[in-house]
């Protein structure tokens, strides 16, 4: 994996934060803050569920487009929590050397 593919889920969560702060009708991040945080938690458990199902069947491509997906969701959730991809490290940094 290079810097510049992880670095682009820096890229896709500050494009995430510009539609929320700017938001347009033909947005899918604003129409998803719109709807509220319930419907975004709802989409992170489909695209989970999704995403497993795509594993058990051993479709590659499906398991790629369906973590791309949760991926998504997951960072759209986070904003609308007030948290970052920074604070999910963080804490997963302090468990491993916890562990």
């Amino acid at each position: 994996m290079t810097i510049s593919e992880i670095s682009f889920f820096a890229d896709l969560e500050e494009i995430v934060k510009d539609r929320i702060g700017n938001p347009s009708d033909d947005s899918y991040t604003a129409q998803l803050m719109r709807a509220g945080s319930k419907r975004i938690a709802q989409k992170v458990g489909e695209e989970g569920v999704e995403l497993a199902l795509a594993a058990a069947t051993g479709d590659v491509d499906e398991v790629i487009d369906e973590a791309a997906d949760l991926m998504y969701h997951l960072i759209v959730l986070l904003a609308d929590q007030g948290l970052d991809l920074a604070t999910i490290a963080s804490r997963l940094r302090t468990r491993h050397s916890a562990s």
